[in-house]
């Protein structure tokens, strides 16, 4: 009896040790955890107070404050070569963040995404396409293909990014301005298309707003030497005899009718005299 005691004390014993080795290992575990979840949030933290230095164009990159203010921050975060490489590295340090944070979260810190929400937002925003060139540079990333896309809750703008290499596009078009910082480029600056023959033969010569147009080469207009002086001053030529007009012929007959002079030549016709109203009937005298 006294050996079975001994032995389930036995039993016992073990299991509570078991028990607070599993307990303090979820204690370790947790608090390096939480460890790793506050050094992930302060270089969250470094890495915004380094985008809202003073002249830095890198607070344009969370593209929280709108369209209007992308597209006027664009020149700003384009402006040189060394602010595009700015731009990139303050890329790269945010998904290498958020990777992290992915990582811890699926290790079961359920509290670490939910901390970093505002940095997933801005790089799913991805307004210049900086987020998907690192991708497709560092992680080899496709639109068929890229594993880091699955951290994000909305990967539509990243996607549509990688397809159409939208950094590439904005390098494209500031890097000829860099060698000449006085003629800067553009926001939405795209190079006009040439207008085809037809679209050209239907401009108006003046738009609505009374500008002058070029007119179509195949219209021609005389010249001034080619029209005649004409001078207010002078009196008008008279005209040849054989253009002037000849005398009516008038029928004596109807001309007597009208009560017009046949004996002298010229005098018109005197029309006959006016016919009188006619009264209305008198009224009936009342009986």
């Amino acid at each position: 009896m006294s050996r079975l005691l001994l032995s389930a004390a036995a039993v016992a014993g073990a299991a509570l040790a078991g028990v607070a080795i599993v307990a303090a290992m979820q204690h370790v575990a947790a608090t390096r955890q939480a460890g790793e979840r506050q050094a992930l949030i302060a270089r969250d933290a470094a890495l915004t107070r380094a985008a809202l230095a003073p002249g830095s164009a890198l607070a344009c990159l969370d593209g929280d404050a709108g369209e209007k203010a992308g597209d006027a921050c664009e020149p700003a975060v384009f402006a040189s070569a060394p602010a595009v490489a700015a731009a990139v590295a303050f890329a790269a340090e945010r998904l290498s963040i958020l990777e992290a944070a992915f990582a811890l979260s699926r290790q079961g810190d359920t509290q670490v995404m939910a901390a970093l929400a505002g940095a997933r937002r801005a790089v799913e925003l991805d307004r210049y396409g900086l987020a998907a060139h690192v991708l497709a540079v560092r992680d080899g990333c496709t639109v068929a293909q890229c594993p880091p896309l699955a951290m994000f809750a909305d990967a539509t703008v990243l996607k549509a990014n990688l397809k159409a290499q939208a950094f590439e596009t904005y390098v494209a078009r500031y890097a000829p301005h860099w060698k000449n910082p006085d003629e800067p480029a553009s926001p939405a600056a795209a190079a006009p298309k040439e207008a085809s023959p037809a679209a050209a033969s239907v401009t108006p010569p003046h738009d609505t707003a009374g500008t002058a147009r070029p007119v179509d080469e195949r219209w021609t207009f005389p010249s001034a030497d080619s029209i005649p002086a004409v001078s207010i001053m002078n009196a008008e030529p008279k005209l040849p005899k054989a253009a002037e007009l000849p005398e009516p012929k008038v029928d004596p007959d109807l001309a007597k009718s009208l009560g017009a002079d046949t004996d002298k030549p010229g005098q018109p016709a005197r029309l006959p005299p006016k016919r009188p109203r006619e009264q209305g009937a008198p009224a009936p005298v009342p009986r």
